[in-house]
């Protein structure tokens, strides 16, 4: 796997919180990724999603007018089942009942806060690598394949 296709790759961060951002982005563009978008207004997540199509969400679960939680419940009912777009929860809350209502309500992995930054980035190209494979296998699945010539035709 070429890192520069993982580079490319869109990234949306969505944290109430400006500095969970500033430190996320500044994480992100030190490693050479460049297409981050992020919000503070978890209201605007969907709009995003559709705007910008992220490859990978990171999220936060504790946000004000509309929380992790129901992010992931509407992302689920947004995305198409054969489509991959992992999300990353960030959270200050540690509890198990918080990591196990995130990950079955579709959260492909799970950080609490502080995070460990190489940890983080780590987890972060582990997630795009299986979501960038993802998109390869389903193009690959959806090329038309060509008959065999006893099935031609022409043949």
């Amino acid at each position: 796997m070429n890192i520069t296709d993982l580079l490319v790759m869109r990234i949306l961060i969505v944290d109430d919180k400006i500095e969970n951002i500033n430190v996320l982005e500044d994480m992100l563009a030190r490693e050479g990724f460049s297409n981050v978008v992020s919000t503070t207004d978890s209201r605007r997540t969907l709009d995003l999603v559709t705007a910008f199509d992220p490859d990978l969400i990171l999220l936060d679960l504790m946000m004000p007018d509309l929380d992790g939680f129901a992010v992931l419940e509407q992302l689920a009912k947004r995305t198409p089942p054969d489509e991959f777009r992992p999300v990353m929860v960030l959270s200050a809350d540690v509890t198990q009942e918080a990591k196990r209502r995130a990950l079955s309500l579709g959260a492909k992995d799970f950080l609490t806060k502080p995070f460990d930054l190489i940890e983080t980035l780590l987890r972060i190209s582990n997630l795009l690598e299986t979501c960038l494979l993802y998109k390869r296998l389903k193009n690959l699945a959806s090329a038309e394949m060509p008959l065999p010539t006893w099935a031609r035709k022409d043949g």
